[in-house]
């Protein structure tokens, strides 16, 4: 009998310290995943604003060529 009892409180202990042991790490897991987001977040806003840099400058390099073509094609007439 007094090993049985012994059996339940080591088991009921050890439920009680695992259970307990888990809530840090879910708080942690949350942490994490707010900080990754936020993170990805802002690496998506300067990949966008980088594209749109590049847009604008691409656009501009077209702008002058085809200035210089259509100063070409009137020189040419």
């Amino acid at each position: 009998m007094k090993k049985l009892l012994t059996l339940l409180l080591v088991f009921g202990f050890t439920f009680a310290f695992v259970a307990c042991e888990n809530k840090p790490q879910t708080e942690e897991a949350e942490d994490t995943t707010e900080e990754v987001v936020e993170e990805a977040g802002e690496d998506i806003e300067d990949a966008a604003e980088e594209v749109e840099e590049n847009v604008e400058e691409g656009a501009e390099e077209v702008e002058e060529e085809m200035t210089e073509e259509a100063d070409s094609v009137e020189n040419a007439e």
